[in-house]
């Protein structure tokens, strides 16, 4: 084969934010000479294709769908196949003899390498091959991955769909992510069968319609103060993260990997990195004093060494990091303790279900809107989103400040000393 010939409209590229928006149907080309253009069909679905001449004949080859193909993926998937091209192969017949031999097992494999980087955690990286190992693989995993079809996707789909709605619907966008990661690497051509919207969604029922949200069940406002006391009476370093985890409204594995280098004991803030939060965004919380006192207390601890700033602050008995059932552990106790005296335990006054640490972030939310404290404030508290994309981008503040004071009210709380004018209230348990 003789060299390439690619579409003549080098115009305008295309940008990043054009693609992640644009939902009007038509061919969007991208410049650079590549002949790289995004699909946008009627239905709402976006589609790369690359219109390449090879050895005289004009051919279109799809390279995946945002956003799981980028704009900078298709770029090199491109560049790739105009280089094939140039070396005298034709990428279209490689691709439909690699189609013959890779699994669907495979390509998942390939898939979560190429997105190991995406992964928060060992432990989503870990949910993401559970789920695939459990549902997917045992359907899909013998089969061609250039032969999977929207059907083949539904027999994995159907028996979950509706008991276990939302794993189903994780589980279709990774089976999704897993097929896009295909025709871009040259393993499959046309529509992505996993795909949602015009696909998936005349067969299956909108999981929003038939997912009932479940909430962690959390601790009731009443029974606060007498659960702190309870777990400030619990020895052990879970005990201690627990009541961490309650003075800072955190989440659970930001406290568990904690660490010395995170913490700032001259101007008491703890500032979580980036990398360590479910936003992928530095998040600084202030101490109050007793949570400050509390890492005074972890630092003098007979195997502390607050000098190892790798060290977490509340290491597990044989050094590490506490497992992620360590703090339930804890609050499971507790409840057993209460229902071993008579009394019903720490349920959750809407689900009657036992209390879980995550949970204390519900309560934590509750307490300040019944106290009054800005929604933003609040929501900053917690780590969560606040605001539009822009409106985030343009905030320089965290509210640091304000939120110590609310910090210092909250501890308060847990310790009992609400008060109602002079006098100050105390929660009384309720035997069962």
């Amino acid at each position: 084969m003789s060299g390439a010939s690619i579409n003549p409209r080098i115009g305008k590229s295309l940008s990043a934010a054009f693609v992640r928006t644009v939902r009007d149907p038509g061919k969007y080309h991208d410049g650079g000479g590549l002949g790289l253009m995004l699909r946008v069909e009627p239905s709402g679905s976006r589609r790369w294709v690359q219109r390449i001449v090879i050895s005289g004949r004009r051919r279109e080859i799809g390279l995946g769908t945002p956003p799981v193909v980028t704009l900078a993926a298709a770029r090199e998937a491109a560049l790739d196949n105009m280089r094939t091209v140039q070396a005298g192969n034709d990428p279209v017949a490689i691709r439909r003899n690699a189609r013959t031999f890779l699994t669907f097992a495979t390509a998942a494999e390939h898939a979560i390498a190429a997105k190991s980087s995406e992964f928060r955690s060992d432990k989503h990286r870990k949910q993401w091959r559970s789920t695939l190992d459990t549902y997917a693989l045992p359907i899909l995993g013998a089969l061609p991955v250039g032969k999977v079809n929207t059907a083949d996707v539904l027999r994995v789909l159907e028996p979950i769909w509706t008991e276990k709605t939302e794993t189903a619907s994780r589980l279709r966008g990774r089976i999704e992510a897993i097929l896009s990661w295909a025709t871009a690497a040259g393993h499959r051509e046309g529509e992505n069968a996993a795909r949602w919207k015009g696909n998936l969604s005349e067969m299956l029922p909108k999981p929003q319609r038939v997912a009932k949200t479940v909430h962690h069940p959390a601790l009731a406002s009443s029974d606060v103060s007498v659960w702190y006391a309870a777990l400030r009476g619990r020895d052990g370093v879970a005990a201690r993260a627990l009541e961490f985890l309650a003075l800072t409204a955190a989440r659970s594995g930001e406290v568990r990997g904690m660490t010395w280098a995170e913490v700032d004991l001259t101007t008491g803030v703890w500032t979580v990195p980036a990398d360590r939060m479910k936003a992928s965004r530095e998040h600084r919380v202030p101490l109050s004093a007793p949570a400050f006192s509390l890492l005074e207390s972890m630092a003098v601890a007979p195997d502390a060494d607050p000098t190892d700033c790798g060290r977490p602050v509340f290491s597990a008995p044989r050094g590490g990091v506490l497992s992620d059932m360590s703090l339930s552990a804890v609050m499971r106790r507790m409840q057993q303790a209460e229902i071993d005296v008579g009394c019903a335990g720490w349920l959750d006054r809407a689900s009657g279900r036992p209390a879980v640490p995550h949970g204390l972030r519900s309560t934590f939310r509750d307490w300040t809107a019944e106290c009054g404290y800005p929604r933003d404030m609040a929501e900053m508290a917690l780590a969560h989103d606040v605001g539009s994309a822009v409106e985030r981008a343009y905030r320089r503040s965290d509210m640091l400040e304000r939120r110590r004071a609310m910090m210092a009210a909250w501890s308060d709380f847990l310790d009992g000393r609400v008060e109602t004018g002079d006098v100050v209230s105390f929660a009384v348990r309720e035997s069962v």
